[in-house]
Parts: structure tokens; C-alpha cells; sequence
């Protein structure tokens, strides 16, 4: 949001526009292609979160996805064909989530700035 120029902010106010309309028509729409990185960015890192689930999680009816697939190693035994399935699995949210915002993802990196 700092690199949006300050002179958008002064021809809004200029036109007699409030910070709030300011924000709500000047600057979220620029910031989007930002914000929708953030957002694959927070989803993937929550949805590929196993250590403080492992923390705080405690019947295995709430665990989440890594935590499940933890639980398929035995203690003997590590069936690796259902696991490598169960994980092939779990990466379809994460990619459909992906090819749905990845417009935004791309114009997020490519982005940098406006002259």
C-alpha cells in the first residue's frame, strides 16, 4: 500500500472524498493482487501447519491434516503407498485455491509498483 502515490490520495481529497472513501475506492482496489498473495500465502501456511496443532490439538477427531497423516506411520510399519495417497489428497484445496486466485497471484508479483 505505500508504494500507491500520495497524489491519488490528494486528488480524492481534493474532490471532497473522506479517508474512509479514500481507502474503500482508491487504495484496496490497488492493493487487491497484495492482498491476494497474503491470502494463498496465509491459507497454505495454516493448512500446512503441524506444530502448534500438535500443541494445542488433543482428541484426534479435531486434528488437522498433517496431523492425521502423522498418524498413519506406525510403530513398526510405515505403509507408504497409503500415504503418499492420503497426501496427494490433502494438496487438491490447496491447488484448487491456487489455480482460482492465481491471476491475482500473478499480478500480486508482477506488481511492483506505479509510475
Amino acid at each position: 500500500m505505500m508504494t500507491i502515490p500520495i497524489d491519488f490520495d490528494d486528488a480524492a481529497r481534493i474532490d471532497g472524498a473522506s479517508w474512509f472513501r479514500i481507502f474503500w475506492n482508491i487504495v484496496l482496489p490497488l492493493s487487491g493482487p497484495a492482498l491476494g498473495v497474503a491470502a494463498i500465502f496465509a491459507f497454505t501456511g495454516t493448512w500446512n501447519a503441524f506444530l502448534e496443532p500438535l500443541i494445542y490439538l488433543q482428541r484426534p477427531d479435531t486434528f488437522t491434516v498433517p496431523l492425521g497423516l502423522n498418524l498413519l506411520n506406525g510403530q513398526y510399519t510405515f505403509e507408504y503407498q497409503q500415504t503418499m495417497a492420503q497426501t496427494i489428497l490433502s494438496l487438491i484445496p490447496v491447488l484448487v485455491i491456487f489455480v482460482v486466485a492465481q491471476r491475482r497471484f500473478v499480478q500480486g508479483i508482477v506488481v511492483t509498483g506505479l509510475k
